[in-house]
């Protein structure tokens, strides 16, 4: 299986795809990348039984899917969780080396590398981690962009993206922070919010409100 694809599989778990369709807009925004990219994808994975898709709806893991998605997931975020621990990397800068060595770590190595670092519930920028077993908690699926204006919710997880997670570092909003959404721009759908926690106010654009998952 190629990177892509892998990568395809990940953000359509990310995305809660393991229960909820998941419309290629969402996966285009958090991939970065064309729709039309995304219909090819797709089409190659519903080939593969990978995922099902439906008209209108979007697409979601079947039960072959899912454990392809569980064990990259869980390679991933224990590299990641690793990284941050005992290494010391920045948030930011530690999914593309996950990226590498995932690759490389066969099922034995990671049991260890998890056994070692405590067997983590969650990665450093808030997503579950599935045990050997292939148990995790449930994981929030609303995003930012999902809320109400007067609405508080507390930030839960972000999407595992590089400039998304130096933006977040830029603008002081983390993991557990209180947020009341304030207003909504009608023309671009930018939102102004107060961060509860810090007693601030930030304006956060439609993209960046789509990789933030609150609960």
């Amino acid at each position: 299986m190629t990177p892509m694809k892998e990568d395809y599989l990940k953000i359509i778990f990310e995305l809660g795809g393991t229960k909820n369709q998941v419309s290629n807009k969402q996966i285009a925004i958090s991939l970065s990348i064309a729709a039309g990219s995304v219909t090819e994808m797709v089409n190659k994975l519903v080939d593969e039984k990978l995922v099902t898709h439906k008209p209108y709806a979007g697409v979601k893991l079947t039960d072959q899917g899912i454990k392809l998605a569980e064990e990259l997931v869980r390679k991933h975020r224990i590299w990641e969780t690793f990284l941050i621990d005992k290494l010391g990397f920045a948030l930011p800068d530690i999914h593309m080396e996950a990226e590498k060595l995932e690759h490389v770590t066969s099922d034995e190595m990671i049991d260890h590398l998890d056994d070692f670092i405590g067997n983590p519930k969650k990665c450093p920028h808030g997503g579950v981690i599935p045990d050997r077993n292939g148990n995790y908690d449930i994981e929030t699926h609303q995003v930012l962009n999902d809320t109400k204006v007067g609405q508080i919710v507390t930030v839960d997880r972000f999407i595992d993206n590089h400039d998304l997670l130096t933006y977040m570092g830029d603008i002081k909003l983390d993991l557990g922070d209180q947020l009341k959404i304030l207003s909504r721009n009608s023309f671009d759908k930018s939102m102004q919010v107060q961060n509860l926690t810090d007693n601030k106010e930030l304006m956060i654009g439609y993209k960046t409100a789509h990789y933030v998952f609150v609960k």
